[in-house]
């Protein structure tokens, strides 16, 4: 063959539909890996650790189908004589027991204190007897005849539920059909960790618990509102709080605000405050009201049958 010369093969042009095509893919691949990346970051989200509280060394799960705390830490401010001050609803006040020994109420009253959880007996840590405060009927008569709201509570040392109902018919038996404001309180503690010689240093969280219901059911039958008293270590640690929904939580907690995770109405918030008309130092609380119904609130104050 004489040398013939190869020709080039023409250029290929992409039509506008060829094009449109393409693009079409292209945006099609960025959508599944944009798809992709958002189910992954999604699923991300689900497998964070859940909420936790660190309490006596150790961390806690707190179980947010239960009702929550609706407080925060920016709604309460520290006054320069230790007071707290709240910024929603509340009424400030202090529990007393014979400890106090003789209060002036009309002095604590006009400190600014509009209630008072007074204590109306207790059981003894190590045989368990009860016995009365010697004090409560005086501190009731004259808290409330200086316009004071009174509420009670019995410290309790039960170690089965028919000693806690126990209390609490003794304490039925006590207030006698007398009128109250605020709850009466069940306030079972840890003496110590099974060093003290307390008859309750090993009762387990579940017996406990048992006993907090068994007391507030027989409260609840005598025609009051009962609540239960506790800190960190026993909402957190000791207490099933999932079995006490029914009842109001009174929560210890000494510092500038109250970081329990669950709901309660009442918060202790030191056990040395400065009252005028009490010696020495003294229990101080905020009654957090808009967390009450009023016609709960209503129902407390009725009078009841003797």
């Amino acid at each position: 063959m004489s040398g013939a010369r190869l020709k080039k093969r023409p250029k290929v042009r992409l039509s506008g539909v060829n094009a449109l095509l393409i693009f079409l893919l292209v945006a099609l691949l960025l959508l599944v890996v944009a798809l992709f990346v958002a189910i992954q970051l999604k699923n991300s989200a689900q497998q964070e650790p859940p909420n936790t509280v660190s309490i006596g060394g150790q961390q806690v799960e707190v179980d947010e189908s239960l009702p929550q705390s609706e407080v925060s830490q920016e709604e309460f401010s520290t006054e320069e004589d230790g007071g707290v001050t709240y910024s929603g609803e509340a009424l400030y006040g202090v529990d007393v027991s014979s400890h106090q020994g003789e209060v002036d109420w009309a002095a604590v009253a006009e400190d600014g204190n509009a209630f008072a959880m007074l204590r109306i007996g207790y059981r003894g840590y190590t045989a368990g007897a009860i016995s009365e405060d010697e004090r409560f009927q005086e501190n009731y008569s004259a808290a409330r005849e200086n316009g004071m709201k009174v509420g009670a509570y019995f410290f309790s040392q039960a170690i089965t539920p028919e000693e806690a109902e126990e209390e609490a018919r003794q304490v039925l038996e006590w207030l006698d059909g007398q009128d109250l404001d605020l709850p009466i309180a069940y306030d079972w503690e840890l003496i110590g960790t099974g060093k003290t010689g307390a008859r309750t240093d090993k009762v387990d969280g579940e017996t406990a618990t048992d006993c907090a219901i068994a007391f507030c059911k027989a409260v609840e039958q005598g025609g009051y509102r009962p609540m239960v008293y506790c800190n960190g270590m026993l909402g957190y640690l000791h207490y099933d709080v999932s079995r006490l929904t029914d009842y109001p939580i009174w929560y210890a907690e000494y510092q500038d605000y109250p970081s329990f995770a669950y709901a309660f109405e009442i918060w202790q918030y030191t056990e040395s405050g400065a009252v005028d008309g009490i010696s020495g130092k003294a229990d101080r609380n905020i009654w957090f009201q808009a967390s009450v119904d009023a016609d709960t609130i209503a129902q407390q104050a009725l009078p009841r049958e003797g």
